[in-house]
């Protein structure tokens, strides 16, 4: 015979407790409090870095987690509110005032089932719908998640089937993610691992020399007080900051251009087809070759830009300079813990080694074809993490329909 389903508000079953309004220790003092950032995947994680709450026993009590208790995460970001875990660990934990602690009748709805409930798709986006708005931030509150209509078998041993189907599944699901996020891990280490090898082997007809003598120049972009507020217009000619500079070649702001007229102004800062732009504040190492696609765009403020050099390949130089090794050892001649920047004068002093011309062209190809086929992998493995996350919200969807 096929279980009875009922209709309930969650208000009907179970009562809501915000967490513990308290200001918060890194000290050890006190007990170890939830947070938002500690529901993860439907559970109460402890990181290791948990807080602490300052408090007496006697005011622990009220706020101690129990098994099985289901929380909610009443405010965040829009795509964050919402988030529920059930806290299964053992120990003294309290938690926060912006979780929501749903006191179960369990002789009507078991947690396990609830909080499996409360993590659909459908669920989320029920109680998203009815979140007040500001800037950046979301919020659910206890009234509200109480007026929630949720729908789940009279029967309780037809919930602990669900779950018992569920538990099985997700573990099979759990294994198989975290074996695929680790080839995809192993892959772009591999990746990486290579590349540490080809800068720090030394082959025949390798030479050290500074970069300022490898390469045509380093030449600064110009100081800010070259640009002014009113210099700046849209879809123009682009600069290029550190902010525009990714893994895979520049992305310019084409809300924040110049004109040809400011262009000509700064003409000496104008990059050409064969340069390399590199960042001088911030992260290090942050560089991409300059294309055809860029050619005439003008280096930004906080950017260096390296003329080319019939010593050296630029592709190559690229690549050099985004290694792990070259990326550390600026790191060390930048200075500033806060803020790494580098001077021109430092750059050009970076000592590097460069194989014969010929075969920085073939180690560029090699590390090219490399990097194809890591992303191949990556793009492999992401993939089937994402089919891993569409059969998790497909098994929740048939679960919570009375399909399984």
């Amino acid at each position: 015979m096929k279980a009875r389903w009922v209709t309930k508000r969650i208000g009907d079953v179970a009562k809501t407790q915000y967490g513990l309004s308290e200001p918060m220790n890194e000290d050890g003092k006190g007990f170890r409090i939830f947070r938002m950032g500690e529901v993860q995947d439907g559970r109460l994680i402890d990181t290791g870095r948990m807080k602490f709450a300052n408090i007496t026993a006697k005011e622990f009590e009220p706020y101690r987690l129990r098994r099985g208790d289901v929380l909610f995460n009443r405010t965040n970001s829009f795509e964050l509110v919402g988030k529920t875990g059930i806290f299964q660990l053992e120990g003294d934990y309290c938690f926060a005032s912006y979780l929501v602690r749903l006191n179960l009748d369990r002789h009507v709805v078991l947690p396990e089932f609830l909080n499996y409930l409360m993590n659909t798709d459908a669920f989320q986006e029920s109680v998203k719908g009815k979140a007040s708005k500001s800037i950046n931030q979301a919020n659910i509150n206890a009234t509200i998640l109480s007026n929630e209509v949720i729908r789940f078998p009279e029967s309780l041993p037809e919930q602990q089937r669900i779950v018992g189907v569920l538990d099985e599944a997700f573990a099979g699901l759990a294994t198989a993610k975290a074996k695929a996020e680790r080839n995809l891990q192993n892959a772009r280490a591999l990746f990486e691992s290579h590349l540490q090898s080809v800068f720090t082997r030394r082959g025949e007809g390798w030479v050290e020399m500074s970069l300022q003598r490898a390469t045509g120049g380093i030449f600064t972009g110009p100081f800010g007080s070259l640009l002014h507020k009113h210099d700046y217009i849209e879809n123009g000619i682009p600069l290029v900051n550190p902010a525009h500079i990714t893994d895979t070649g520049v992305e310019p702001d084409f809300r924040k251009t110049v004109s040809e007229k400011t262009a000509k102004r700064l003409q000496s800062y104008i990059m050409r087809d064969g340069d390399v732009v590199i960042g001088r504040r911030g992260e290090m190492g942050r560089c991409a070759l300059i294309t055809s696609t860029e050619d005439g765009w003008l280096c930004g403020t906080g950017s260096f830009f390296i003329k080319s050099s019939p010593r050296c390949d630029m592709g190559f130089l690229v690549r050099y300079l985004r290694s792990k090794s070259c990326k550390q050892r600026l790191e060390q001649i930048a200075g500033g813990a806060v803020m790494p920047n580098l001077s021109n004068t430092s750059l050009g002093e970076l000592i590097i080694s460069l194989p014969p011309v010929e075969e920085q062209k073939r180690i560029v190809m090699e590390l090219d074809a490399l990097a194809a086929e890591t992303q191949r992998l990556a793009g492999l493995y992401e993939r089937k993490l994402a089919a891993l996350e569409e059969l998790k919200k497909s098994l929740l969807h048939r679960a919570f329909s009375g399909q399984l």
